[in-house]
């Protein structure tokens, strides 16, 4: 398994999505525009990461949140969202230019 995805900026690619999960590529691939704000996250190698949710006028804001190693997969943990679960991403593929993520 490749070393973690440090310094990228994954952004969800949802017209990629597949029974696998959830398809993540790095901001510099060419995307397609979306009317729905894409989900994103960065990871740090100091464990820490930070995952970007829509604000209010749908421009990404970061939130603080967390990485570690579980075997092959990397959890990323993020705060809970009001009343609910907190965020979180399996990653269980990765390759330098794409990210599987468990749905």
């Amino acid at each position: 398994m490749p070393q973690p995805p440090f310094g990228i900026r994954w952004v969800h690619v949802f017209e990629e999505d597949s029974a696998a999960g959830a398809v993540y590529r790095p901001d510099s691939a060419a995307i397609p525009l979306s009317r729905r704000p894409r989900e994103q996250f960065e990871l740090s190698a100091d464990g820490s990461a930070r995952i970007f949710v829509p604000a209010p006028d749908d421009r990404p804001q970061p939130v603080t949140a967390t990485w570690r190693e579980e075997g092959d997969v990397i959890v990323v943990q993020g705060p809970r969202a009001r009343g609910g679960a907190a965020l979180e991403y399996r990653i269980v593929e990765r390759l330098p230019d794409r990210l599987v993520v468990e749905k």
